[in-house]
């Protein structure tokens, strides 16, 4: 018996005026969702709890059965794993954007247009980067996608207790990084922040990279935002709780960071993109190979969320059918018998918002021995009369491992 977890990303909504009052969900096409839906059990699902918007680094170490309040130690260390970095005990990681500022660092853009090209040869220019003032730390700085980058701090005397110097919005000056804890490491961690910071602004400021994108009247990408402070958190590997093999299909650094940290294996697929262009079947077609060696296949499908945050309704549609396509291919190339296949978000994103949301997410279960329900279609409304009723997000990984026999009984 083996399990496909399917997630998409922000793929749950709140009811939108432009689409009748009806969620993204309830509008797109979404036969294979329907048909988990019909033939298994279904409920909707709380992944931290009522009302509390999750990250999406919080969201799925629950997902995955590890309580974030206990065991959360920041978001950046996971997307420096994703992309593959040699994170050691003590490092300090961050997550980051390139943007762009005014002669007054007020952020324009916190993403420098959504730069698409360029961005590792920025990111060269930078790693490596050396402190007069601190020569002892070592500074490494890895592009990620698109605006997105990774900085990782090596040395003595670190603490991840140091605000962000990313305000989030535009239109306002970028923030100056300060300590959150009276400590003579968050402080001498804050100095070397606001420092280094400065200095990368001096760096991309002249780069040709950015010489050339003023001249065809492109924004540069001449800073570097911050946020996200943190380090190694201590993990029992997923793969030792349940005894089993575990394959994590995801383009996103953040999301592959946190599967790699609770111990699945990741693999690369060509046409994964974590946008709304990424190749859903060829992600179906590595999922599915996946199963001839391991016994749970996380799926992540990421534009869905992209739609959200952008504002775009008939995008998102769009995107929740192709991740209905996607579970199709899977549904149709797999021994039902042998399989267990769930659907899920992993948070709300409202459209009328553009910004995560503490509403439960629609769940869907399908597969041998399921105690099938009433539900007839997949959304937020349908789910939520289903048999699992209202779960959070810590029960779903030991209710998937439990219908193929990889819980521990409790007690004698």
């Amino acid at each position: 018996m083996m399990v496909v977890l399917v997630l998409g990303d922000g793929m749950a909504d709140r009811p939108i005026k432009e689409l009748g009052g009806l969620t993204p969900l309830q509008v797109a096409k979404t036969p294979s969702m329907d048909k988990i839906a019909k033939l298994g059990v279904c409920g909707i699902m709380d992944t931290i709890s009522p009302g509390v918007p999750p990250g999406s680094d919080t969201a799925h170490l629950a997902i995955f059965g590890y309580d974030p309040s206990k065991v959360y130690e920041g978001r950046g260390v996971f997307e420096a794993l994703g992309i593959g970095l040699d994170v050691k005990k003590g490092d300090l990681c961050f997550r980051s954007n390139f943007a762009t500022v005014d002669e007054r660092m007020m952020v324009l853009d916190r993403r420098a247009g959504r730069i698409e090209e360029g961005g590792e040869e920025l990111a060269n220019a930078l790693d490596g980067v050396k402190l007069e003032s601190f020569p002892e730390i070592e500074v490494a700085f890895k592009h990620s996608t698109e605006h997105r980058g990774v900085l990782i701090l090596r040395g003595r005397g670190l603490s991840r207790m140091v605000s962000d110097s990313d305000p989030q919005v535009e239109n306002v000056s970028v923030h100056k990084v300060l300590p959150l804890e009276r400590s003579r490491e968050a402080e001498r961690t804050a100095r070397i922040l606001n420092m280094l910071t400065e200095k990368f602004h001096e760096i991309l400021q002249s780069h040709p990279l950015n010489v050339k994108r003023r001249a065809e009247g492109l924004l540069p990408a001449n800073f570097v935002l911050l946020r996200g402070a943190s380090v190694l958190p201590k993990l029992e590997p997923i793969t030792e709780r349940y005894g089993i093999k575990a394959l994590c299909v995801a383009a996103g650094a953040l999301y592959r960071g946190v599967c790699k940290a609770v111990g699945m294996d990741l693999i690369d697929v060509p046409g994964a993109t974590g946008t709304v262009e990424t190749d859903v079947i060829a992600k179906a077609k590595a999922a599915v190979e996946g199963l001839l060696k391991y016994d749970f296949v996380f799926v992540h499908v990421k534009g869905a969320d992209n739609a959200s945050h952008d504002g775009n309704a008939q995008q998102k549609i769009r995107m929740i059918e192709k991740i209905d396509a996607l579970l199709g291919y899977v549904l149709k190339n797999t021994d039902k018998d042998e399989l267990v296949i769930a659907v899920t978000a992993d948070h709300t994103t409202p459209i009328a918002v553009r910004e995560h949301a503490g509403d439960p997410v629609p769940l869907a279960i399908m597969g041998p021995g399921v105690r099938a329900d009433s539900v007839q279609r997949y959304s937020e409304i349908d789910c939520a009369e289903g048999g699992l009723g209202r779960i959070r997000g810590l029960d779903l990984t030991p209710t998937l491992m439990n219908y193929i026999g990889r819980v521990k009984k409790y007690g004698e």
